[in-house]
């Protein structure tokens, strides 16, 4: 499996998840929740203790990576955010095509592609430098540190919200694919796909080093 890292600059520290975050997560959802309608958050300990669940479930899969967002300046937690979908590319590539996804990402097979997702944030760091302080640690991880040739981002179609949030990174809009999951009202959810390829990632640094420098 992927070693745990925790990664730290701009005001933020992405840690590990762990059951001890469960707590600071369910004081940060429980601020203004008006914000949450196209986002499972937690609502309370009980839930927030079953969210980390959930979450190392899936670290244990090989296929994710989850944190816990602490702001510096406070020292509080501020929300959470992964990496998933992590899969690694087969050279050469496995016949027939498709079949199966590659091998579990490791060190020593770092991930060729990821998505960041899963992301929430108390509602007073909400448009604030947290966002793409955390964005930029990511993504930088999963093309500087990984080698990772594409990161995908998405989100219900109608969150304008998060979709401005994503455009602002950078990300290329792919388009929206239709009723594929269901959405946190019970309905089927259209979701809208963006990403960043490794060749657009220099010219997204820049401007996200810029942004979080005024």
């Amino acid at each position: 499996m992927l070693s745990q890292v925790t990664l730290e600059g701009h005001g933020v520290r992405l840690e590990p998840l762990a059951p001890e975050h469960a707590e600071g997560l369910a004081v940060a959802a429980a601020a203004d929740r008006d914000s949450y309608g196209y986002t499972w958050v937690p609502a309370g300990l009980s839930e927030a203790q079953a969210y980390v669940e959930m979450a190392l479930a899936g670290r244990d899969t090989g296929r994710q990576v989850p944190f816990a967002v602490r702001d510096l300046g406070s020292g509080q937690v501020a929300g959470s955010t992964r990496f998933l979908d992590l899969d690694v590319f087969a050279w050469p590539p496995a016949w027939p095509p498709g079949v199966a996804a590659g091998p579990e990402p490791s060190d020593a097979q770092p991930p060729t592609v990821a998505e960041i997702g899963s992301t929430w944030y108390t509602a007073g760091r909400q448009r604030t430098h947290v966002n793409t302080a955390c964005k930029l640690l990511m993504l930088g991880h999963a093309f500087d540190a990984w080698g990772s040739i594409r990161v995908t981002l998405k989100t219900d179609a109608r969150n304008t919200r998060s979709r401005a949030a994503i455009e602002r990174i950078g990300a290329q809009f792919e388009g929206i694919r239709r009723a594929h999951v269901v959405a946190t009202d019970g309905t089927p959810r259209d979701s809208a796909y963006y990403s960043l390829t490794a060749a657009e990632w220099p010219a997204a640094r820049d401007a996200l080093d810029k942004r979080l420098a005024r």
